[in-house]
């Protein structure tokens, strides 16, 4: 073989063969896939018969420490890996009684859609293709649940998080004395003020933080007895705000805050905030679907007024995780807010760069995943009607788990349930305050650590509550009973121990 001349190009000989990421065998790799599928569905299928959590051993979290791997390894190798060091751990939100912060549970068709939206890979941020116009249906469907108007704009995002993120940018850019998208918040006259309750999920705080407001903007309005935003305290604060000089800008209503489920007064905010040209945007990450029921939807009247409305399809809708959403009243504010034309990407009347909406010109995101698959195909499967009998199921399980504490002398109510969302706590006879806080966390750990539930804990007017939050399709009364049993059950043996404790002094 002649050997290339220096400095010229390799000969067809010495080129290395190009490689590929397919498998070599597809044969192989099929019969791995439907391996796959069988065992996740037994694995869905048999939820029940497992911990509802399990702490991970050491040498687990050990194996899940390794070098970065430099060669290849079978892809049936690496399933395996999966089977020893992940699926037996999971934070266990697909359990019946898992009750733990809000977090849903998703469902064997969802779980499936994701495989499909994965091997079909489309970038969602625009063009012309199937999963641009997937999305814009999913939204079209979510402004007619919500009642929101069929002109307004939206987004699906990862989470309630970023759509409250999305929302108030919109807001924020909408209200202010200059053209903040362009000259910044530098340029404003007067600061900028925001309102919400002190019950508002902390999102909002880092909203206020990342626009750029600072969180000394957010107004944390005291809160009624019923954990809802005192009306006479906030328009007090905006008029003492206006009269500093400053120039509040919005106010954020909760349609189920994270901590109770309060609700707040929702037809109220949206007329103050009509008089007072406030933009009125509603946190419904989770109490928002409650207007999927027709016996709830009275509860949540007024957001569809909002100027703009955050809620999670996977939560309250049971989807798998990520999927949230915006709606927006105001298209063109909400497009402005977020477009910046560039020449790589240029819209086309025809072809691949043609489509109606590119996504990408309503929040941060360009590359996108298909997170609408999941929702289109599960919206199919179920319809709109079942989601709201099961929302109507899950807050019926809350009112039983209420009935069954205030049926139960040791055991205490510690807020309104006024939806889904029960705090309670066990009340030792002879505890004082601060030992019925170490028993209650106690209680919390052990019913965790010992696979029974995962309801999680909170704070309320400075005492410690256990916490169980219902979004989960799965759960029956029974799960309910078997908590308030474990928890009297433990909290008698604890509080026997620290009253003998106590007593020796």
């Amino acid at each position: 073989m002649t050997a290339p001349r220096a400095g010229g190009p390799a000969s067809p000989d010495d080129r290395p063969a190009e490689e590929t990421l397919d498998p070599s065998d597809w044969g192989a790799m099929r019969a791995l896939g439907h391996r796959m599928v069988d065992e996740m569905v037994t694995y869905l299928e048999t939820v029940r018969d497992r911990p509802a959590w399990q702490a991970m051993p050491d040498e687990v979290k050990a194996g899940l420490r390794a070098p970065l791997p430099l060669e290849p390894r079978p892809a049936e190798a690496v399933y395996e890996d999966f089977r020893r060091l992940v699926l037996p751990y999971p934070l266990g939100n697909i359990h019946p009684r898992f009750w733990g912060w809000v977090i849903g549970t998703g469902t064997p068709l969802g779980a499936l859609s994701e495989m499909l939206a994965a091997t079909m890979n489309p970038n969602v941020g625009g063009a012309d293709h199937a999963a641009c116009h997937v999305e814009a249906q999913v939204l079209a469907w979510c402004r007619e649940m919500l009642d929101f108007p069929r002109e307004a704009s939206g987004l699906l995002v990862s989470g309630g998080s970023v759509a409250n993120l999305v929302g108030l940018a919109v807001g924020r850019n909408a209200k202010a004395e200059v053209d903040v998208a362009q000259a910044g918040l530098r340029a404003a006259p007067r600061r900028m003020t925001l309102y919400a309750s002190s019950e508002t999920h902390n999102s909002v705080k880092k909203a206020v933080s990342l626009l750029g407001l600072g969180r000394d903007a957010l107004r944390e309005v005291p809160v009624d007895g019923d954990f809802r935003v005192d009306l006479a305290a906030l328009r007090t604060a905006i008029a003492a705000d206006r009269a500093a000089g400053c120039h509040p800008f919005g106010v954020v209503g909760n349609a189920g805050t994270v901590n109770t489920g309060a609700i707040d007064d929702l037809p109220a905010l949206a007329d103050l905030c009509r008089a007072q040209n406030l933009w009125f945007h509603v946190d419904g990450a989770f109490g928002a679907l409650a207007a999927l029921s027709p016996a709830l939807r009275e509860r949540v009247r007024g957001m569809e007024r909002a100027d703009s409305l955050a809620f999670d399809l996977h939560k309250w809708m049971y989807m798998p995780f990520e999927v949230g959403c915006v709606l927006v009243r105001h298209p063109e504010a909400h497009h402005a807010t977020f477009t910046a034309p560039a020449e790589y990407l240029a819209r086309a009347e025809r072809g691949t760069a043609a489509g109606p909406t590119w996504f990408s010109e309503y929040g941060m995101q360009l590359s996108r995943g298909f997170r609408a698959l999941k929702v289109w195909m599960s919206l199919k499967e179920h319809g709109a009607r079942r989601y709201g009998r099961l929302i109507a199921q899950n807050v019926a399980q809350a009112r039983h788990l209420t009935e069954r504490i205030e049926r139960t002398p040791e055991l205490e109510l510690m807020a309104p349930t006024a939806l889904n969302i029960v705090c309670f706590r066990f009340r030792g006879e002879g505890l004082d305050e601060a030992s019925l806080d170490r028993l209650n966390q106690e209680v919390l750990l052990e019913i965790q650590e010992a696979g029974i539930a995962v309801p999680t804990s909170t704070k309320l007017r400075g005492r410690v509550a256990l916490r169980v939050a219902i979004v989960n399709h799965r759960s029956r009364r029974e799960d309910f009973d078997l908590l308030v049993g474990e928890v009297v059950a433990r909290g008698r043996r604890l509080a026997q121990t620290m009253a003998q404790a106590g007593a020796r002094g």
